[in-house]
């Protein structure tokens, strides 16, 4: 029998090999409800392995990361970028002995709760969303209470508190107001979502025609690198460096994750710069202007028309608005689009 073999507990054993300050998995604060343990897989296998197969996982191939609707293949999507985060973070996670399944558990689930639209999407229904919306929350609301017509997918605490503390806003990175994370793993995908869709983003607005490559700021590029590999590469390498030993600087008696006074530097200024001239841009382009159109639409109509809410999102806690706010936000960008066409006509 497969349970007489301990192949579970021959890799929680493996495990006491990683740095004293990994996650253990047979030492996990536990789910919401337990459950028997699987006699293969740790609890943060099995969590990612919920999470790829969860419906919200295989939407975010149709879900805008920043350009909507682009007419080229090779745009990000908010699945392709949830990818690039998973690898970087794994392989931070490997360099410094810390849980890689862990960790790619959160990265993998960190944006599962995105709108259609990008950040227009939570723009719009944080206006309509009574108490707000944010993303991060609704990521964790998604695994809670969304998935599996409402039963959840009942995640480990780390992984839920990984994916709930992962959101940055445009606080500077590890500056005032950077939250911290519970677990090393969880802020190691905090910082790997930042290596990952700053460069990926660059790459994404010199492809569309809205930067030049030498539009870039110089203090930054001279540090970080002229290309998208010597970025990430640079990056990855300075946060393992700084890390690795984990006691080696003051500021990591307290166990964090963190960069070198220079990269830290470099990054945020790139990361600056794209707000300046990406994201804010594309916030006031002609097809923001039309995806704001069509939430709005949408969710003035199941407000009037609250019996044509899918069963599994009807009254899902007690609220009408919040009900149409957790239809909304697990649409793809086509399906908001043919939605809207269709109840327009």
């Amino acid at each position: 029998m497969i349970s007489e073999l301990g192949i579970r507990q021959q890799t929680e054993k493996r495990e006491e090999t990683l740095s004293p300050y990994a996650v253990r998995s047979k030492f996990s604060r536990g789910r919401l409800r337990w459950e028997e343990p699987c006699p293969i897989r740790t609890c943060f296998q099995r969590d990612r392995d919920r999470i790829i197969h969860s419906k919200a996982f295989r939407r975010l191939k149709h879900k805008t990361q920043v350009f909507i609707a682009p007419l080229g293949d090779h745009y990000v999507t908010r699945l392709t970028h949830t990818l690039e985060v998973s690898q970087i973070a794994r392989t931070i996670s490997r360099a410094l002995s810390l849980n890689e399944d862990l960790t790619e558990a959160i990265a993998l689930g960190h944006d599962l709760g995105h709108t259609p639209f990008g950040h227009i999407g939570e723009e719009v229904l944080n206006e309509l969303c009574p108490g707000g919306f944010r993303h991060n929350e609704q990521s964790l609301r998604v695994v809670d209470s969304l998935e599996r017509n409402g039963r959840g997918l009942n995640l480990t605490w780390e992984v839920r508190d990984g994916i709930l503390k992962h959101s940055k806003g445009q606080v500077k990175m590890l500056g005032a107001g950077w939250e911290d994370v519970s677990t090393l793993e969880g802020q190691v995908c905090k910082m790997a979502d930042v290596v990952a869709y700053v460069n990926h983003d660059v790459d994404d607005a010199i492809r569309s025609g809205l930067l030049e490559e030498s539009d870039l700021p110089d203090s930054a590029t001279r540090i970080l690198g002229y290309r998208h590999s010597q970025r990430v590469n640079t990056l990855v390498c300075d946060i393992v460096a700084y890390s690795w030993p984990l006691s080696r600087h003051a500021n990591l008696a307290k166990r964090s994750i963190g960069m070198s006074p220079e990269v830290l530097q470099a990054i945020d200024s790139l990361r600056q710069f794209l707000f300046d001239k990406v994201y804010y841009a594309s916030l006031a382009t002609k097809d923001a202007e039309t995806a704001r159109k069509i939430l709005r639409l949408l969710f003035s109509h199941f407000f009037a028309h609250e019996d044509e809410l899918p069963q599994e999102f009807f009254y899902s806690d007690g609220r009408r608005e919040r009900s149409i706010v957790d239809y909304i936000a697990g649409m793809t960008d086509q399906y908001a689009l043919q939605l809207a066409e269709g109840i327009s006509k």
